[in-house]
């Protein structure tokens, strides 16, 4: 059994900075297709959709109130990792424009590609002891309370958010395949991330 508390320093680095790196990758993609998520990330894209204001930015502003949750249920080291990794994506997303263009991308496989690497950041971040602030961090204290998986709560919360932008944004068809990019990101997460087999406190 993999426990996060059995991570040396230099492997929670690594695991924090790769997790972090293919969430903003996975961002990236996102916001290329003009597609939505759910969890705060997808708040702070709707916002900066509907703004104009950086994904970053907004992303990490969003997460401050968090902290002190994440403090109280997992403790000091999760607090710490969780803001990094926060911290770490917001800096990426600023950067990214100079760094990654999209000649052509497909609708359909960019939100299942995006659901991959998103899901796959995650549960690095999960499997060393962070997560990227948040719903994140409530749905996992879910997991460690009742037994719920955290994908599965993280796609009721994104419901409700998938319904805002249903009501805010024109074209529902992206809504759709958006909902296809956070089934994937969700199942991915459900699926490989478990309870009885990797702990993130």
């Amino acid at each position: 059994m993999t426990d996060a508390a059995r991570h040396s320093l230099f492997e929670d680095v690594q695991g924090i900075a790769f997790g972090s790196a293919m969430a903003a990758f996975s961002v990236t993609i996102l916001t290329h297709l003009g597609l939505i998520t759910g969890q705060t990330a997808g708040l702070a894209v709707l916002i900066s959709y509907l703004t104009g204001w950086s994904f970053g930015i907004v992303f990490f502003v969003i997460n401050l109130p968090f902290y002190w949750f994440g403090y109280r249920r997992f403790g000091m080291a999760f607090t710490i990792k969780t803001f990094c990794a926060v911290a770490l994506l917001s800096a990426l997303n600023l950067l990214a424009p100079d760094w990654i263009a999209f000649a052509r991308l497909n609708v359909a496989a960019g939100a299942v590609l995006f659901g991959m690497v998103c899901g796959t950041g995650l549960i690095a971040l999960f499997r060393h002891g962070a997560s990227l602030g948040g719903v994140g961090i409530v749905a996992l204290a879910v997991q460690d309370r009742w037994g719920w998986r955290a994908g599965w709560v993280q796609l009721g919360f994104d419901a409700a958010l998938f319904g805002l932008a249903l009501v805010l944004l024109p074209d529902w068809r992206l809504i759709a395949w958006s909902a296809l990019g956070a089934l994937v990101v969700n199942s991915v997460i459900a699926i490989n991330h478990r309870r009885d087999r990797y702990i993130a406190t």
